[in-house]
């Protein structure tokens, strides 16, 4: 894997998108690293929920309504250099806080 090309994938609520745009600034921190502050942004949009491109999507067989919040797939890229004391392997727990205030829109 080339450590250039780093990124993660935030199933965020579709409710928490409302204000995201590509390009708007990522802080990521990791379980494993606490007190490091990783650096990314907002790449792109998965175009549906991760229930709509799943192989089998949850169905309400009851014929009850239950509004279910759906998540969407965001691809933030990571911009910090890599750094060999603190490397990203894939399945590390990350918490991206995307710096939505101050943008219009």
């Amino acid at each position: 894997m080339d450590d250039n090309d780093l990124w993660i994938v935030a199933n965020y609520k579709e409710t928490q998108i409302a204000h995201m745009k590509p390009g708007q600034a990522v802080d990521i921190t990791v379980d494993a690293y606490p007190g490091v502050i990783f650096k990314g942004h907002v790449d792109s949009f998965q175009p549906g929920t991760g229930a709509a491109f799943s192989l089998l999507p949850p169905e309400n067989a009851t014929g009850n309504f239950v509004k279910v919040v759906q998540r969407v797939p965001v691809k933030i890229l990571i911009d910090s250099k890599p750094d060999p004391a603190h490397p990203l392997w894939p399945g590390l727990s990350v918490y991206p806080s995307v710096a939505t205030s101050g943008n219009k829109g």
